[in-house]
């Protein structure tokens, strides 16, 4: 009895799947596209000043293989497992270096994502993940259903568009056009000017505290929560905002008034400077502040 315990033993270890570091280097273009796709993990991305691509970390103990591949000025990166893995074995830790003006595009499933340095383009998405990014001079389209969205820029004019489903969404000094949009989130926009921006909500409240540019348009909507604006510096605009129950609480002057003697409902219509932009705020039930 004792003999077959230990043979048995010596097959389960001599069995066993073990977790394999990566360390791997090829040539890429200066400003090309590196694609990257991890199930599970995480997933973090750092630009630098060398035309090569590196991956470090480690691999799944039930990854099937490290695609890694170059076509024309594109890099592939890809976290192949097996079909039926349900789950097991497949979370991969990667550390990927690329040259600092590419275009990036990471897609997860339940691995968060971490971009820095990178100034070309990013689309970046997961399912159960976090994204954490810093924007620069290149649109950035961001996505998670149930994770939270962190994006630090350094206001150059971009075209931003992010969205979540059940997570935060949190921005600070991003600058052109935007739009952001969550289910069951919170928005936070801070230090920021705009040309355009759209926030929305069905359960979460929205903090806007950025500027408003010239001929600027800034339209927030929320079902289920609060509004707070606070414009960076002077602003030029019409506002027409409208709450079905909830305060408004205006800054500028004009009070807000009620839209009928049967419904809690009120609306503020009024002109700031030479009323160039347009402000638009709807609210279903949530309170509204809006100052400079």
């Amino acid at each position: 009895m004792m003999k077959y315990v230990k043979l048995m033993s010596l097959s389960l270890l001599c069995g066993a799947a073990f977790a394999e570091d990566v360390n791997e280097k090829m040539d890429a273009d200066a400003d090309g596209t590196v694609s990257i796709s991890n199930l599970a993990g995480s997933v973090e991305v750092q630009g630098w000043s060398r035309n090569e691509v590196e991956i470090t970390g480690e691999l799944g103990s039930n990854v099937e293989e490290l695609i890694f591949e170059r076509d024309g000025d594109e890099i592939l990166i890809k976290v192949k497992v097996p079909r039926r893995s349900h789950g097991r074995g497949i979370a991969s830790e990667l550390s990927i270096n690329i040259p600092q003006g590419s275009s990036v595009q990471v897609h997860t499933v339940s691995a968060d994502i971490e971009v820095s340095d990178v100034e070309g383009e990013q689309q970046l998405e997961s399912v159960s993940g976090d994204v954490t990014t810093a924007a620069h001079a290149a649109d950035i389209e961001l996505g998670s259903v149930s994770g939270d969205i962190e994006v630090q820029a350094d206001n150059q004019s971009i075209r931003s568009r992010m969205n979540t489903v059940s997570g935060d969404i949190e921005m600070d000094s991003l600058a052109g056009e935007l739009h952001a949009e969550s289910v069951s989130g919170e928005i936070t926009m801070v230090n920021g000017s705009f040309e355009r921006a759209s926030l929305s909500t069905v359960n979460g409240d929205i903090t806007y505290h950025a500027r408003l540019l010239d001929d600027g348009r800034l339209d927030i909507e929320t079902i289920n929560g609060t509004v707070d604006v606070d414009f960076d510096g002077d602003v030029s605009a019409r506002f027409d905002i409208e709450t079905f129950n909830g305060s408004i609480r205006n800054c500028f002057g004009p009070d807000a008034v009620r839209t009928s003697q049967y419904a809690p409902g009120r609306e503020l219509k009024f002109t700031e400077g030479g009323g160039s932009g347009r402000v638009t705020i709807q609210t279903l039930n949530g309170s509204l502040r809006l100052c400079k």
